[in-house]
C-alpha cells in the first residue's frame, strides 16, 4: 500500500486493486467464425460511480481501453482491437484459427483522474469443420466501427443471404481495409475508410457470385469501367451496405491442396557402425593474379609518374636558363657603368689646384661680384647680410 500514494502508472495500478471489481465474462465461439466484443462505457461507469461521488463530480469523462493477454503484453495474433475516440465504446474482434482458451485483461482507465477498472474476458475456442465456400466482399461506404456491432451485420449478412440465395450463411471474418494496405481518407464527409467481410457457406456459389469469376467481369475491372450489375443480383436494402463486385473473392476450400505433412523429427543419435564421412575440402585457390593486380600494378604506376614528375622538375631548364642568362649581362652591365663613374669621380678629385667657383665663396653678390666678410652675427638675417 505504501507504493498508491506515487503518481502516473503507479496510482493507475493503485486504482486497479482498490476499486476495479475483477469481472470475469466467458465467451465460447467456434473456430473459424466473427467473434466481437463490444467494451461498454457504461458497464464500466459503474465501478467509477463511488469513487466519482466521493468527489461530487458528474460523470462524463474520456475513457480509454487497453487489452492484452494475460501475463502477455499484447493481444494474441488473431484478436485485434479499435476504438475510435475516448468517448466511443471500444471492440475486440476477430477470427480464432486453432482450438483453445485464451484470456484476455482489459482496463477502462479515466482521462481525467486516471481512475481504472479491470475486466477479465475468457474466450473458448471451440473445434468445428471449416466452411467450404466462402466469399470475401469490400464494402465501400462503412468503418470498422460502425460495422462491428451485432444490428448492422444482421443487416449485411441479410443481403448476402439473398446474394448467395441461401440462409445458411455465416460472417467468417470482418478486416478493416487499412490492415489490408488501403489508404488513410481524406477528413471530409462521404470519405470512409471501407470494410472486408468474409462469408462462408455449405452451399455452393449462387449464379450472382459466379459471375465475378468470368473474363467479362475481369476484363471490365482491369480497364476500371463501370461494372455492370445482371438483373436481380443487385441486394443491398442500405446504400452504406452496397459491395464492390471488382473486390469480390471467391474461396473453395474443397479444391484447395492440403498442406503438405510435417518433416519427420529423428532421434539424433547416429546408427551404430556408420562411418562419419567429412565433406572433401574446398580447391586451393592461387592469390597470385591478385596480388599483381592490387600491389604490383598499382607500384609501376607510381614509379612511372615519379620518373615523369623528375625529368619535368630537372630535365626541362631551357627557360630558366635563358632567364638567368640575361639577368647576368644585366647586372655586369651595371657594374661596368658604376666601375666608370668611379673612374671618372676619381679623375675629378684629382684636379684640386683649380680655383674653386664663385658661388661656392661666402658671401658672394652675383650682380656687383663683391666679396665680404661673413658676417659673426647671429641676429642678423641671411637675406640683409647678402645686401
Amino acid at each position: 500500500m505504501a507504493g498508491c500514494g506515487s503518481w502516473g502508472f503507479f496510482f493507475t495500478v493503485c486504482a486497479v486493486s482498490l476499486f476495479g471489481a475483477n469481472a470475469e465474462i466467458k465467451v465460447t465461439i467456434p473456430v473459424g467464425r466473427i467473434f466481437t466484443y463490444e467494451l461498454l462505457r457504461e458497464t464500466f461507469l459503474n465501478d467509477f460511480e463511488p469513487l466519482s461521488k466521493l468527489y461530487g463530480r458528474s460523470y462524463d469523462d474520456p475513457m480509454i481501453f487497453k487489452c492484452n493477454r494475460q501475463s502477455f503484453p499484447d493481444l494474441p495474433e488473431w484478436l485485434r482491437f479499435t476504438q475510435r475516440t475516448p468517448y466511443d465504446n471500444g471492440f475486440l474482434y476477430g477470427t480464432p484459427v486453432s482450438a483453445g482458451k485464451t484470456i484476455i485483461e482489459i482496463y477502462a482507465i479515466n482521462k481525467q483522474s486516471y481512475e481504472a477498472v479491470r475486466q477479465i474476458l475468457v474466450i473458448k475456442a471451440t473445434a468445428e469443420k471449416m466452411l467450404p465456400y466462402q466469399a470475401e466482399v469490400f464494402i465501400k461506404l462503412r468503418e470498422i466501427e460502425k460495422v462491428l456491432p451485432p444490428s448492422v451485420q444482421d443487416e449485411i449478412k441479410q443481403d448476402l443471404q439473398k446474394l448467395w440465395d441461401t440462409e445458411a450463411l455465416e460472417i467468417v471474418n470482418i478486416t478493416n481495409a487499412l490492415d489490408r494496405g488501403g489508404r488513410v481518407p481524406l477528413p471530409l464527409a462521404g470519405h470512409f475508410e471501407g470494410v472486408y467481410v468474409k462469408v462462408g457457406s455449405q452451399q455452393y456459389f449462387s449464379d450472382c457470385l459466379l459471375r465475378v469469376q468470368t473474363a467479362e467481369h475481369q476484363k471490365q475491372c482491369k480497364a476500371a469501367a463501370k461494372v455492370k450489375i445482371p438483373g436481380g443480383c443487385n441486394f443491398c436494402n442500405i446504400p452504406s451496405n452496397c459491395i464492390s463486385w471488382c473486390k469480390t473473392e471467391l474461396f473453395d476450400l474443397t479444391k484447395q491442396e492440403p498442406a503438405p505433412p510435417p518433416p519427420t523429427v529423428g532421434s539424433g543419435i547416429l546408427v551404430e557402425g556408420g562411418d562419419f564421412d567429412p565433406p572433401e575440402s574446398p580447391p586451393s585457390r592461387d592469390f597470385f593474379p591478385d596480388y599483381i593486380v592490387t600491389v604490383i600494378v598499382p607500384l609501376i604506376l607510381a614509379i612511372i609518374l615519379c620518373v615523369l614528375l623528375a625529368y619535368i622538375m630537372f630535365g626541362r631548364r631551357e627557360g630558366v636558363d635563358k632567364r638567368n642568362a640575361r639577368t647576368n649581362q644585366i647586372q655586369l652591365y651595371h657594374h661596368h657603368t658604376i666601375h666608370g663613374n668611379t673612374d671618372e669621380l676619381r679623375s675629378m678629385a684629382g684636379d684640386r689646384g683649380a680655383s674653386p667657383p664663385l658661388s661656392t665663396l661666402p658671401m658672394f653678390n652675383s650682380r656687383t661680384g663683391d666679396r665680404a666678410a661673413p658676417l659673426q652675427s647671429d641676429s642678423i638675417p641671411l637675406i640683409m647680410a647678402q645686401q
